[in-house]
């Protein structure tokens, strides 16, 4: 029989979702034969469809007419969760569009078994918003909800760091003192564990997680950061307005900046503000060519290019960033760029370890191992600043985009197989 269950990470960037099958946990195709599938829905005016992931977004960049969505784990627990937006020109809750994007998961891993799953261990960062305890319960509620309402009956929740922990323990010979790493799209998350092939047997790992913690840092966030170091400034970001040279709305260029803030700013009254206040801007031609950017909408080919620049110079030393504009500009993009505008970031990562250490009552010295995963977890920056931080730990790969789902998929198999669960 296939199972019921199955352990879901919905992330900020890419979701995936992995069950147990003849005793070995594997995640599901989500997309032809990729098993990862990025977080994005794209609303295809023209043939009246909705597609997902790579299709999604391959069909708004060929210039399909239609609404692309994507990082939209980062609105839980904000107040933009019971707002709506205009897709067709009728507006849609942005918690019902997740629920499009969790069900069109959980029909993808039905479809692949040929049997309904009604059973999901979620994965959740340690923090889903910073310093608001409250705002962070509501998130989790938020989420759960959503779930419930595609159909899972049976929710259990697991921190995502600590499910990565459980995907690194199947490869173990002997105990260690490990420290999880887990750099996603929204959220640096971490967990102090101890791990052997005997705890891998134990159904409750309560006293195995020494210390967590994690800071609202992502992926997306270094995307935003690139963005306003090098791309806004082509914008008129450092523009002033008036004889008393004031600034301009900071805010606005951090949301066009920022994937799921981006929608917000296609509206008649931000093209009317821009437009009133264009005279009076010492750098006008760059106001004219923002406005444009609204127009055409094009915030999110803008976002893309950046996305791209930085996974480039994760593996580079140069990344040429294209900026479709008329005309079009292109920017060369170094390294150093990337490490000084990630560099606040970058010590809240380190600072975000040492309060879990500090919880664990460990010092770095003793940590023996630290598992890194997660796409930022590429950037050869962070990556320096965390092992240098672990004197002693040895760095271990893990599946970058799928050790949380396998760990989930473990988690979810001693939750509700072998009998643990009645229906």
């Amino acid at each position: 029989m296939p199972p019921r269950y199955c352990g879901l990470d919905f992330g900020t960037s890419n979701s995936t979702l992995g069950f147990s099958v003849g005793g070995r946990y594997v995640l599901c195709p989500l997309e032809g034969g990729s098993v990862t599938l990025p977080s994005s829905i794209f609303f295809d005016y023209e043939d009246k469809t909705v597609r997902f992931g790579r299709d999604g977004i391959r069909a708004y960049i060929d210039g399909t007419e239609g609404r692309l969505l994507r990082a939209l784990k980062s609105v839980l627990g904000s107040s933009l969760i019971a707002e709506t937006t205009q897709i067709r020109n009728r507006p849609m809750a942005i918690r019902d569009i997740i629920g499009i994007l969790l069900r069109h998961l959980k029909s993808s891993a039905e479809q692949h078994l040929d049997a309904e799953i009604d059973s999901v261990v979620l994965g959740r960062p340690v923090r889903f918003v910073d310093d608001d305890d409250a705002a962070d319960r509501q998130a989790e509620q938020e989420l759960v909800e959503i779930a419930r309402a595609q159909g899972f009956r049976h929710i259990e929740l697991q921190f995502e760091p600590v499910a990565a922990a459980l995907d690194y323990e199947q490869s173990l010979a002997r105990e260690e003192l490990a420290l999880i790493v887990d750099l996603g799209g929204g959220t640096s998350d971490f967990a102090v564990t101890r791990l052997s092939p005997e705890r891998s047997r134990k159904a409750e790992r309560a006293d195995d997680i020494l210390g967590r913690s994690g800071v609202h840092v992502g992926g997306t966030d270094f995307d935003r950061l690139l963005s306003i170091a090098h791309v806004m400034p082509e914008l008129g970001f450092n523009a002033t307005i008036g004889t008393k040279k004031l600034p301009m709305p900071i805010r606005l260029f951090h949301d066009l900046a920022t994937w799921h803030r981006i929608p917000s700013l296609y509206t008649a009254s931000t093209l009317n503000y821009f437009r009133s206040i264009r005279s009076g801007v010492d750098q006008p031609a760059l106001i004219d060519r923002l406005i444009e950017v609204l127009v055409e909408r094009n915030g999110h080919r803008l976002a893309t290019e950046v996305e791209a620049a930085k996974i480039t110079l994760s593996q580079q030393a140069t990344a040429m960033l294209h900026l479709p504009f008329h005309p079009p500009v292109e920017l060369v993009l170094t390294r150093r760029d990337l490490v000084d505008a990630l560099r606040r970031e970058t010590a809240a990562i380190v600072a975000g370890i040492d309060r879990c250490l500090a919880q664990a009552g460990v010092t770095p010295d003793e940590i023996q191992s630290v598992f890194l995963t997660g796409g930022s977890t590429a950037i050869p920056d962070i990556r320096q600043r965390i092992l240098g931080h672990l004197p002693n730990a040895a760095p271990v790969e893990g599946d970058v985009f799928g050790s949380v789902g396998l760990g989930l998929a473990i988690d979810a198999e001693r939750r509700f197989g072998n009998g643990a669960l009645k229906a």
